[in-house]
């Protein structure tokens, strides 16, 4: 692997030179750019790190006395295997896993440098907090102590609800479990995660659509696609390894690639056919597609005759979507979007990809069942080759979520009502009423008292306004006064000028995290601030889960560095601080130490609550049993091919239904009836009942293969068993653990014992019915998706046509849309601004812009500018420019000219810090913890603006002026 000579921390002098230090290593900078130029060009490499990433074999490591060790790589949710080797407890290199069947032995720029990310000498080394200006460092029982006693005197002053717990998509399945466990104990549902400001959209929109929301297919299906449909995504920088997948599609079917986005990007360059449309309009986008394909019969008649409910109302809405009026709105031309129709029905089946381009928006969640119409309209779902490849961000964003680290639901998405905490009491084993008296009670509008155990929290997105807005707005009984940050960079959000703002009003502000964050300098408190060291992902063990719902296990490669502390043991520690350490990890192992959780026992845990989701076979030994036989799993189907997990699909990819016991396969494609439920195979899910207005939702004369009721059936209840006479085949264990329940009313997501769902499955039948998808959501504000102009929009003269929501109040606080759109703000903020990644770093940047190797690469923040703009304005390639936003936040950057945008957008890139508003923040972070490369925030630009359903934050569209600095 890499190694540096250094001479330890940089001192305060030396940090104008921090790169140039960091460069003198035995790999120099050409080497090791020359090693990773296929990176940079947007496809993976093995040889990213100046060929010191090669294949190793038994007999060397014996030799050189080395343990291989092998974990996952902590960046993006491709789920690549790292083979870290380890010499008397140091990581002194690594391998890619040439025996992963998801990166196939290659690594991308980020993944073939985490050895630094683990082993990094700008890490926080031990607890600290700011005191009269300066940071102390202070012992872990003096933080514990006084951030826990602080807290318990602002509960009893406020509630529980002033302290927000927000939590991290870089934990393993087993701490994010904890994490939104230890919330319910503490008495709030103010807590959440990532995936709020990334994919809270998808999910929402898309398990609205047919049951579960998560990506349907996964990478390597990709391999069987006759075509590959790319909106708002840029994988060959946000995902680098995953187009070794896409490409294989390209080159063995000739598979040709669609990308549609406001940006040329690296992906783009891939492209067969490149749409440019303009930003916040995907769904006139997307109904310009399928009035072609309407207009010209190409829809799949059948599939939506028996699978698909609501596709008429769908026409109604799409016929008002003209070529000339999508081009009007979009930018697309007509003509140009018949070739894509006509390319996608000659192509089938085909793929539909997309990122947070098409998520973080106003009216996301409009966008992404959109995309779901479009694969329904063509018979694409289902099907290996088609599906939605919705691609994740962060390594364990999918498991975070899933565990329900969400303001609006417990794990495995059961939500919060009674019946929900009544089923994870029972796996808990709590007193009900013991947890809801932790809660909160309110008095709401009708004069009753109600519990906000019941109710939604603040989302992540608007935590600044949970500190900012007068308590008699909110549905919070009072502000938010302490903000945990458990691994979050709060540069990934909007509106930094208030967040700075709500920092600063804090009564506490605490960071648990390896790397300091934006958060320790954002703001200008002398007083109230602590930084807790938590360990990397490589410093503890546990279960992480891909984007295509895939369980990988990561081993422990090194003890913890300096004094930091894995996530759960600081959960612990909180707990017993709290006192209800006993109770929280009453039936989970404990490790030697009688206090930290043990990961294995808390992931069987996880097995014996999660049954919504099939997270329940995925017993600790199979996923290790399936990371140490890799090279028995096939590489486009995922299927184990003989050896130990003969038959599986690897990693067990949800849902893996029934205990371990039952040993499912996994469900490798989600809907797919041409396998047994037993082998794999799936229906759509019955979740929205059995009929709406007088018209069946249930599935039409189709079932999945082998199953017993060749027709759409509801999802099952004990009281279904006894009507079709299957009661008989449950076991007495599992007909007592039913009645403990609730009898005949238990249904599959609520039986302990796992009966209802093998009985079903033995029968052929999916647990959870066989229903037709939904193309229409009478719940949402817009049940058919419907195209809005985004609140900062410079067509103006769409607005009366396309018009934004009336102002309303949803997760417990006032939200704004109209009162916003109605001003004009494109006079003075004439260029459309949007965002997105670079391949070199990740997120808010922290962990990689702290890395030497990648910071070499990408050195400077910038914008990204038109030159027929560029030259208007008076600006230079390589010149400092303001970009400001409507809201007043401003960034000053390097300019680059260059027309990967169209005229009048501009770009930013989200993974810079550190600097805010021209001023360098460089000399308020703890010595030796910043980062190497610093740059302004393009978040200080950005606005308000959330989707109307999950308070997504709309980051992908607003206005902005440039100018010269």
């Amino acid at each position: 692997m890499l190694r540096k000579k250094t001479n330890g921390v940089a001192r305060r002098p030396q940090r104008t030179s921090i790169l140039s230090e960091a460069a003198n290593a035995s790999v120099d900078r050409r080497a090791f750019l020359r090693g990773s130029g296929l990176v940079i060009g947007g496809l993976s490499a093995i040889a990213a790190t100046g060929g010191t990433v090669t294949r190793a074999d038994a007999a060397t490591a014996a030799a050189g006395k080395v343990d291989l060790k092998k974990t996952v790589c902590t960046h993006c949710s491709v789920g690549c295997t790292v083979m870290a080797e380890v010499q008397d407890g140091v990581w002194t290199g690594q391998e890619p896993g040439w025996d992963s069947p998801f990166n196939l032995g290659a690594h991308c720029a980020k993944g073939a440098s985490v050895r630094e990310h683990a082993h990094g000498e700008r890490r926080l080394k031990y607890p600290m907090k700011k005191e009269g200006g300066e940071w102390k460092r202070i012992s872990w029982e003096q933080a514990i102590d006084e951030i826990g006693g602080g807290m318990m005197k602002i509960r009893e002053e406020s509630g529980p609800d002033s302290v927000y717990w927000l939590g991290s998509a870089k934990h393993n399945n087993e701490q994010a479990y904890l994490f939104r466990k230890f919330a319910a104990y503490w008495g709030t549902n103010n807590v959440d995660h990532q995936a709020r400001i990334c994919h809270s959209t998808t999910v929402a929109g898309v398990a609205n659509t047919w049951g579960y929301g998560a990506m349907t297919n996964s990478y390597n299906d990709i391999h069987n696609s006759k075509a590959i449909f790319i909106i708002g995504g840029n994988p060959a920088e946000a995902h680098p390894v995953s187009l070794l997948h896409l490409l294989r599609a390209k080159e063995q079917n000739n598979a040709p690639v669609i990308v549609c986005d406001p940006r040329f990007t690296r992906t783009a360059a891939h492209a067969d056919e490149y749409v440019r449309f303009r930003p916040g309009t995907d769904v006139a986008l997307i109904w310009g597609i399928l009035w072609h394909i309407f207009d010209n019969g190409w829809e799949d008649r059948e599939f939506i005759r028996t699978r698909v409910w609501g596709m008429d109302q769908i026409r109604d809405e799409v016929a008002k979507w003209t070529p000339d009026e999508v081009e009007r709105v979009t930018g697309a031309p007509g003509s140009q979007l018949k070739r894509v129709a006509r390319t996608m029905a000659n192509n089938r089946p085909g793929t539909v990809i997309w990122c947070m381009g098409g998520t973080q928006h106003t009216n996301g969640n409009n966008n992404t069942r959109a995309y779901c119409v479009l694969q329904l309209a063509l018979g694409n779902m289902g099907t290996a080759g088609g599906g939605t490849n919705i691609f994740r961000g962060h390594d364990n964003v999918q498991g975070a979520t899933d565990l329900g680290v969400l303001s609006h639901t417990l794990p495995g998405y059961y939500g919060l009502s009674a019946g929900a905490w009544g089923h994870w009491a029972r796996v808990w084993e709590e007193d009900p009423e013991w947890l809801a008296g932790q809660f909160a009670k309110v008095t709401g509008a009708d004069g009753k008292e109600k519990s906000l155990q019941n109710l939604t929290g603040i989302p992540v997105s608007r935590w600044i306004d949970g500190v900012l807005e007068d308590p008699d707005n909110m549905d919070n009984p009072d502000k938010v006064r302490a903000m945990v940050l458990w691994g979050h960079a709060p540069n990934s959000q909007t509106r930094m000028t208030e967040m700075k703002t709500a920092m600063e009003q804090l009564d506490m502000l605490v960071v648990i995290d390896p790397f300091p964050t934006v958060s320790a300098v954002l703001q200008d408190r002398t007083d109230g601030v602590y930084l807790l060291p938590a360990t990397t992902q490589f410093e503890t063990r546990g279960s992480v889960t891909a984007s295509n719902r895939s369980f990988q296990w990561r081993e422990q490669v090194i003890d913890p560095l300096f004094e930091s502390k894995p996530d759960h043991e600081i959960i612990a520690l909180f707990s017993k601080k709290f006192g209800f350490h006993d109770r929280i990890f009453r039936n989970i192992k404990l490790e030697e130490d009688g206090l930290t959780p043990e990961p294995e026992d808390t992931l069987r845990e996880i097995n014996r609550g999660m049954w919504t989701i099939g997270y329940t076979g995925q017993s600790p030994e199979r996923i290790k049993k399936h990371m140490a036989n890799q090279h028995t799993f096939d590489r486009t189907t995922l299927q184990a091919v003989g050896g130990p997990a003969d038959g599986d699909y690897y990693g067990l990819p949800w849902p893996s239904w029934g205990p371990p016991e039952m040993n499912h396969p996994g469900t490798p494609n989600l809907y797919d009836m041409s396998k047994p439920v037993a082998e794999g195979g799936l229906t759509f899910r019955a979740r929205f009942g059995v009929e709406r207005d007088g018209e069946n939702l249930l599935a039409e004369g189709v079932a999945s293969a082998g199953s017993e009721i060749q027709d759409g059936y509801p999802e099952f209840t004990m009281q279904m068993l006894m009507d079709l006479g299957w009661d008989g085949d449950l076991t007495d264990e599992e007909r007592a653990a039913i009645d403990a329940v609730a009898g005949p009313e238990t249904n599959w997501k609520t039986d302990l014992s796992g009966g209802i769902q093998r009985v079903a499955i033995m029968h052929g039948c999916a647990p959870f019915g066989n229903a037709k998808a939904r193309t229409v959501v009478w719940t949402f504000p817009d049940p058919i998706p419907v195209h809005r102009e985004p609140l900062y929009t410079n067509r103006r003269d769409l607005v009366a046509d396309y018009p934004t929501y009336e102002d309303r109040k949803f997760y417990r606080l006032p939200t704004m849309y109209a009162s916003i759109q109605k001003q004009d703000f494109s006079k003075d903020y004439p260029i459309i601004l949007t965002s997105g990644r670079l391949v070199e770093y990740e997120g808010g940047g922290d962990e990689t812009r702290s890395n030497p190797w990648l910071a070499e690469l990408q050195q400077d923040m910038f914008v990204e500018i038109n030159p027929r703009d560029a030259n208007n304005l008076g600006l230079r390639d390589g010149s400092q420019v303001w970009v400001e936003g409507p809201e007043g936040g401003k960034v000053k950057v390097m300019a680059m000219v260059t027309n990967r945008v169209g005229e009048g957008v501009a770009f930013m890139p989200f993974h810079f810090g550190g600097h805010f508003q021209g001023e360098d923040l460089r000399s308020k972070y703890p010595e030796g913890a910043d980062p190497y490369v610093l740059g302004e925030s393009c978040n200080t630009a950005q606005t308000y603006g959330y989707d109307s359903v999950t308070q997504m934050q709309e980051s992908k569209v607003t206005l902005c002026k440039i100018w010269t600095a």
